[in-house]
This record gives C-alpha cells, structure tokens and sequence, in this order.
C-alpha cells in the first residue's frame, strides 16, 4: 500500500498519469471524449467531467492530452461556468458534453449547457488547454439542444452540428462563433433512419464524411457509437453499423458519447463507460480500429489493454481495468484517487481483456477487502468454465473493512487470454470489494 501511495505522489507531482482503460485517471470522471490532434502534435481529449450519481456533468471541463497514449497529462478547469476562475458570466448552468475547434492561431470551445434559452455557447483559448474565457451565447433560432460538435473541411470552411433524435447542421461563419441561419438543415441523422440519438462527431478520411454518434440500434438504449457516411458533409448519410457497444460495463450503464481520430498514423475509437451502478460517473476510453477498403469499420470490442499491448501479469493490474461486468458489481472510488470493484454478490462476473500469459505464471495474488461475506472466486481464462486456473476461499477481514491480501497458485498458462473471475458466495451478508491483483 505504502509503494503504491508513493507511485501516485510521484504521478500527482509530475503531472502525467499512466493508466490503460479507462484513460480517466482514477477519481476523474471525463465522459464524451471528443478527440483532436493539433499543430502540438499531441493528441487532446475534451469532455464533460461528471461529479454525482445524482445527475449529469459538472461546472468544471478537463482536459487530457498525450504524446504517446500511454502517459497521460490531465488539464484542470479548461472551462468553468461558476465560481473561480468563471468563463460564462451569463449563466451558471452545469457544462455538458464540449467540442473544440482551432483557426487562426485560437482554439473555440463550444459548450452546451441545460434549458432553451442559453442552450450553447462558445468560449476563446490561445491554449489548447485552456483556460476557456470569454463564452458567449450562440443563438440557434428555437433549434437549441445539446452536444455541440464542430468540423473543418480542407477548404476551410467550418460546419456546426448538434441536436438530440435529429441531428442539426449549419455552416460557421468565418468569425467561428456565429451559425449561417441560411445553410441550417435538420434531420441530417434520424433516429428512424440512422438509429441516431445524440453525441454526433464529424471527421473525414480518404475523401469519405464520418459521421459518429450516440446509437440506440440495440437494447433500446444508446450504448454504442455507430456511424454514418458521406462523399458530402451535408450528407446523405448511410448508416454504416457499430464501432464498439459499451453495454456490459456497468449495472446501471445507459448511454455513449465519443469520436473517433488518427494519432501517428493509426486510427482509434473514443467513449466511455459508467461506473458507480449508475448512468453517470462515466470514464473515458479508447481502442484501436480499422477501415475496410470499401472505408466501412469492423466492430471492436472493450478491453482493458485499450491502445495498448495486452497486459502483463507480473505487473499491478487494477480492478477498475475490467472491462466487462455481469451481476451486481461496480468500480466505485473508496478513497481520492483510489477506485475498487465493489458490491461483488453471489454468481457475479467480471473480466480483464487481455492478458499476455507469455510472461510464465506460478501464483495469483489478490488484495481484497471483505466484511461479513464469504466464498469461493474462481478464475478462469477466455470465458467463465472454459479452463480454471486458480481458485482461493474469500474470508472476511478479522477486523471490519480492512484490506488483506491473500496469493493462490495456478495452473500454467501460454498465449493471450481472456481473465474471468467468478465469485460463488457461502454467505451472503456484507460487503466484498477487490482493490488490484497480481501474478507471481
């Protein structure tokens, strides 16, 4: 506990955090990742950052940037609309979810915020990260709802898209901050036709418009990022499926918002999971994907390596990296910047995606905390009963609510793999929660 304390000090000081999925560093929870890559080089993530379970977002935008998709640097209070340090003196409604956008040497976030009459806005850096100053109204004519998202064709000219179950499109004028009423269209993207709900971003690759969103295709619930397509921003779209569904990742999972972007050559999707057992406290992720020669994008699963190699055993592997969930359990934060997957009942699963067994493993060690509730967790490779590895006894803590750590052997395993955990209870009261695991 005492290394890993001072492994986060180290981080906190020097102001870049490491982490595989969720890219979010723990305790920060950054959702609708809209991706950019700018003149820095870096690679940027602009979100809505949630602070409750009690409703969506907060008055605060972060930012995040990287070099490198593995070292993380977080950008406090970019934007804020109430308090210190307030960007928006009109209002000082919650931000939700942002876009930015870049020309002439200044950097535009534009921001929405709940109810009609001061739906969106827009906010002035000449810093990509802010801080965001200066916002001002933009008026959208009896048009105004949510999710901003702005796009620059290779002419220069800039297209403003936004709306909820009918997606809005106008062009920017050349001052970025007011809409061209003359070129405003509804109903680029529908609900009916597109599985369209909200959250669109545009980008453009190989002369092919990209439309990505919130898409409601499955489980009457928008949890995936779908697509759509164009040889023109202004459409027509045809719907082109599923880039990746986040259904699975949290109990009281509801929606997805994200983007998609090229860094150093390679293309990667950008969305986020719920934690909490609720439809809030969302952390962004990431995952690499492909383009078919015909520009179509095969689906990608969730993982917890994300842009990253699969993961090494020998090293810490934290509980918030599993990727997928089943039954009661949920990652939630115990301490400031420390998270655990807790409420873990009888016959609940979870999964780490993957893990490179290539390493040689002997033991498994697990650092849990257990009040009252006891059993047997087993764990397994490529799915639950497919082969067992290992299995321990979970004991409660001789003292109520402390943590303990307890090292099992497995049996040998080669290749990439799947982990799953599978916890079967002897008593049911109490609490268990893990904190990270380890092999040996």
């Amino acid at each position: 506990m005492r290394l890993k304390i001072y492994i986060f000090l180290f981080s906190i000081i020097s102001g870049i955090i490491s982490a595989q999925n969720p890219i979010s560093p723990p305790g920060v929870y950054l959702a609708d990742p809209s991706a950019h890559v700018w003149n820095t080089g870096k690679l940027y993530i602009y979100g809505s950052l949630d602070e409750s379970c009690n409703y969506y977002c907060s008055n605060r935008h972060h930012v995040m940037s990287t070099d490198n998709l593995k070292n993380w640097q977080l950008h406090k209070n970019a934007l804020v609309s109430a308090g210190e340090g307030d960007g928006i003196s009109y209002n000082d409604n919650v931000l939700y979810a942002p876009d930015v956008a870049y020309k002439r040497d200044t950097f535009y976030m534009y921001y929405c915020q709940p109810g009609n009459k001061f739906a969106e806005g827009v906010a002035t850096s000449l810093n990509p990260t802010g801080p965001f100053k200066n916002g001002i109204n933009i008026h959208l004519n009896g048009y105004n709802q949510i999710d901003p998202a702005v796009f620059t064709d290779d002419d220069g000219q800039s297209y403003y898209l936004w709306g909820q179950f009918t997606l809005k499109m106008a062009k920017l004028k050349p001052n970025m901050k007011e809409l061209d009423m003359s070129s405003l269209r509804d109903s680029i993207l529908t609900e009916g036709s597109h599985h369209f709900h909200e959250g669109a971003f545009l980008t453009k690759r190989a002369g092919i418009y990209y439309l990505v969103f919130a898409d409601i295709s499955r489980g009457d619930a928008p949890t995936c990022l779908g697509y759509a397509t164009s040889k023109s921003p202004f459409g027509p779209y045809k719907y082109g499926g599923v880039i990746i569904d986040n259904n699975y990742c949290n109990p009281g999972n509801w929606n997805n918002h994200g983007s998609i972007a090229e860094f150093k050559g390679k293309w990667y999707v950008f969305y986020h999971r719920s934690t909490h057992g609720c439809n809030t406290m969302r952390k962004a992720c990431m995952e690499p994907i492909s383009f078919n020669p015909d520009g179509s994008i095969p689906e990608v699963e969730m993982t917890s390596q994300g842009a990253g190699d699969p993961l090494n055993p020998l090293i810490t592997i934290q509980a918030e990296w599993a990727c997928l969930l089943s039954g009661n359990l949920r990652i939630s934060q115990f301490a400031k910047e420390e998270e655990e997957l807790g409420m873990i009942n009888n016959g609940d699963k979870f999964c780490f995606k993957y893990i490179d067994f290539n390493k040689g493993t002997k033991s498994l060690t697990i650092k849990y905390l257990s009040s009252g509730k006891t059993g047997k967790l087993q764990v397994y490779i490529d799915k639950p009963w497919h082969m067992k590895i290992a299995e321990t006894d979970i004991k409660s803590s001789a003292e109520n609510l402390k943590w303990q750590t307890i090292t099992v052997p497995v049996e040998k395993v080669s290749g990439i793999h799947s982990l799953w955990f599978l916890f079967n209870a002897t008593e049911e009261k109490g609490v268990l929660s893990i904190d990270w695991l380890r092999f040996n």
